[in-house]
């Protein structure tokens, strides 16, 4: 709603207050097993957060009526003013039952996953040691089928809020990884004659006026934006990429089932900061719906990125380009793990050469740059004919402080020469903390991330260094063991997305395990001074 159609409102009774949403307490007082009659007090707690969120939709609906009080109040100013009154009121009265409809599906999946779980301390009670294990898995995969069909046909934020969960193997049990994993390249097209109504509306001209051609048929087709292949009046090759129409009018909807569902379960997930988390996914998905601001972010990493033999990232068309469309050169290549997989036997040295160039680059971004694409799954990277690396979509970015930059620098610094005093100490400055103050946790978070790269280093042999799936297993069944007896209570934003980067890089390095020379790229990062003030003040704002 326009400020102007809330300057006449007549005063409304009063809303419930932020401090009378219902708590979660009796949710984790069940988790905890601290009262025995918490189920039913469980089952209330997770209805009363339904009820508050269908109570925050039923106040939009509110709206209508008093919009149609300022739509006749606004006859003293006019026929055009009525007319413009009247057009927001039809819009908010399309808008609102669609809300409704939103909420009570995604609503109702959400409250049957948290009541499953909630339950399940009371039906775990009365199975057998030999069953409980296989019961649970059970569970985790009929909840993430429920979340992934939810997501697969709401879309829009919710769909993408998957596709973040999915990514995050850190967060959920494997399970939910595995069934939220085909979200990741699912999502169902948009008419191309909303596309075009969407090009027109933000450029105020003819679809023939901005291309000389635009395919109907997309290239891609995800949760925020689709992709077409376009020609512009002077011959260029484009990719145009358009938001999906309506999703500004559903994402605040999403971030707040989000929170629901986050704050009902979080006491069932290993323990660690999940405000943070959620916050940070929240912050993602809204800034993923800016496409000016990602088109400063993409143009920064360019430049970063220049020095760096076998890396591109596409050139921006600016006159082609709004906050709803992102217009780029048009290049030719392949997914990333298409060509690994080909390349895997026939030639491992490609493969290393050219995981070894993905690695230099987020070293670049990370330490050096300030500014880091955070979403470097395979769909996002590309492979030209002629072995050249390219990175797409920038909507999800990290900016670093110079503070922050050079911290996480000091801990890569530590970590190879084993100094765990540094390593505590600049950890606690960049702003982890722990329950206890110990800093025990926090070595074993940095071991679990980094061991890998120090062991490159210090091993010579790079195929040696590579763990066993059983060694890996038995270093995050170390890692949840400490976060159970000393959890950290608060993580700097930005650690999230580091970690989601480097984790999936991991991902790939410990499937494709190449042959690199991590100690000469490693080092030769450590080894320069860092530089002086980077980019990250300028483009802050933007990431």
């Amino acid at each position: 709603m326009r400020a102007t159609s809330v300057q006449n409102t007549p005063v409304q009774p009063a809303q419930p207050q932020p401090d009378q949403v219902p708590n979660w307490q009796p949710l984790n007082d069940f988790a905890e097993r601290k009262q025995q009659d918490s189920g039913l007090k469980a089952w209330i707690a997770v209805v009363e957060g339904c009820i508050k969120a269908i109570e925050k939709t039923a106040w939009q609906g509110r709206e209508i009526a008093d919009q149609a009080i300022t739509a006749c109040k606004a006859v003293t100013r006019g026929a055009n003013a009525v007319n413009e009154e009247m057009q927001l009121l039809a819009d908010e009265a399309r808008r609102w039952p669609a809300r409704l409809k939103r909420l009570t599906k995604t609503g109702w999946m959400l409250t049957k996953v948290v009541t499953s779980y909630r339950l399940w301390g009371t039906r775990a009670a009365f199975l057998p040691g030999s069953m409980r294990d296989a019961a649970l898995a059970n569970l985790h995969k009929r909840n993430a089928k429920r979340f992934r069909d939810t997501s697969l046909e709401q879309g829009g934020a919710f769909l993408k809020i998957g596709q973040l969960l999915s990514s995050r193997p850190d967060l959920l049990p494997q399970a939910w990884v595995d069934e939220l994993a085909v979200l990741q390249d699912q999502a169902s097209p948009v008419a191309f004659a909303d596309i075009a109504a969407v090009l027109e509306q933000e450029f105020n001209q003819p679809l023939d006026t901005l291309f000389a051609h635009v395919d109907p048929q997309p290239l891609a087709a995800a949760s925020i934006g689709q992709v077409h292949r376009a020609r512009l009046h002077d011959g260029r090759e484009v990719a145009v990429k358009v938001q999906r129409p309506g999703l500004d009018e559903v994402v605040e909807l999403d971030m707040t089932l989000l929170k629901v569902f986050m704050d009902a379960v979080k006491s069932a997930l290993p323990p660690m900061d999940i405000d943070t988390i959620v916050n940070e996914i929240q912050r993602t998905v809204r800034e993923e719906l800016d496409y000016q601001r990602e088109a400063r972010v993409m143009t920064d990493i360019g430049r970063q990125l220049a020095a760096i033999p076998g890396i591109r990232v596409p050139t921006l068309v600016p006159e082609c380009s709004s906050r709803h469309v992102l217009t780029t050169e048009f290049i030719q290549g392949e997914k990333l793990t298409l060509t690994l997989d080909r390349l895997k036997t026939s030639d491992p040295a490609r493969v290393s050469a050219l995981l070894s160039t993905l690695l230099d680059a987020w070293f670049c971004q990370v330490l050096h740059g300030g500014l880091f694409h955070a979403d470097p799954h395979p769909g996002n990277i590309m492979i030209t004919p002629d072995n050249t690396l390219v990175l797409l979509d920038f909507g999800c970015a990290q900016a670093l402080t110079d503070d922050a930059r050079r911290g996480y620098f000091r801990v890569l610094q530590a970590c190879i020469v084993g100094d765990e005093t540094v390593i505590a100490d600049t950890l606690t400055a960049l702003g982890f903390v722990t329950r206890s103050g110990d800093p025990a946790t926090l070595l074993a978070f940095v071991s679990a991330v980094l061991d890998q790269v120090r062991d490159a280093i210090i091993n010579p042999d790079q195929q040696a260094g590579w763990p066993s799936p059983e060694a890996m297993m038995q270093q995050v069944s170390e890692l949840l063991g400490q976060l159970e007896h000393d959890p950290v209570q608060t993580l700097p934003g930005d650690f999230i997305m580091l970690a989601r980067v480097f984790g999936t890089l991991g991902g790939l390095f410990l499937h494709y395990q190449p042959n690199v020379d991590v100690a000469t790229l490693v080092l030769g990062y450590l080894t320069r001074p860092l530089d002086g003030p980077t980019t990250a003040h300028t483009t802050s704002q933007a990431a």
